[in-house]
């Protein structure tokens, strides 16, 4: 039996994970949660095999509850399903301890297909996602993106920002102080070549960093 607990914050996407869990013998549903610090409090007091994680929570959240988990209990697997396109998240999330990314419009038997794979010790990525990780180890590797050279929590807030989100609403949603998201905003500002908001949603239209929808 695989056990596997679902991390999303709209319930009714976990609802539609669990009927999919479900309707497979051998996996079970050992619990649910809705945001990092649920994530964190299951992790602790349970004793299950796969988390499937939504990138995008309220509370810690994305790369660094990724790191989080991985430190608390290093042999569990991670399947990372997320809205964000695989291409722009993918390699951070395998990079931080994750075992694979799938995308919320995959099919259901994708995700049962992913879920096995890491189960038996596997990764399930792309074969881009894999490419991009290979050319990222190999020595003298250096044309990275500017934004690909951002560390994991500005690239949150550049993510937060290119939504539309203000600093103070940033702050409060990755538990932050204002000054402490402000620093990060004017870092990543720096790194990219940037000088206000318009320019900033350009540069992710542009590289495929916005979600349209």
């Amino acid at each position: 039996m695989i056990r596997i607990v679902l991390a999303d914050d709209h319930a009714i996407v976990r609802e539609g994970l669990k009927r999919i869990v479900g309707d497979v013998a051998d996996f079970a549903v050992a619990g649910e949660a809705a945001d990092g610090t649920e994530v964190m409090r299951v992790v602790r007091e349970k004793d299950f095999d796969i988390l499937v994680l939504d990138l995008s929570m309220p509370g810690r959240s994305g790369m660094e509850l990724i790191k989080l988990v991985k430190a608390e209990k290093p042999k569990l697997r991670i399947l990372v399903l997320s809205m964000h396109q695989e291409m722009q998240y993918a390699v951070r999330a395998i990079k931080s301890g994750a075992s694979g990314y799938l995308t919320k419009e995959s099919a259901p038997a994708q995700l049962e297909q992913a879920i096995r794979k890491i189960a038996g010790g596997g990764a399930y990525i792309s074969t881009e996602v894999a490419e991009q990780l290979a050319l990222g180890a190999m020595p003298g590797a250096s044309d990275a993106l500017p934004h690909e050279n951002l560390s994991d929590r500005e690239f949150e807030v550049f993510r937060l920002l290119v939504a539309g989100e203000a600093v103070t609403d940033i702050a409060g949603k990755l538990n932050l102080s204002v000054k402490t998201v402000s620093t990060h905003k004017a870092n990543l500002m720096q790194k990219l070549g940037l000088s206000n908001q318009t320019e900033l949603v350009r540069y992710a239209l542009k590289n495929g960093l916005a979600d349209l929808d």
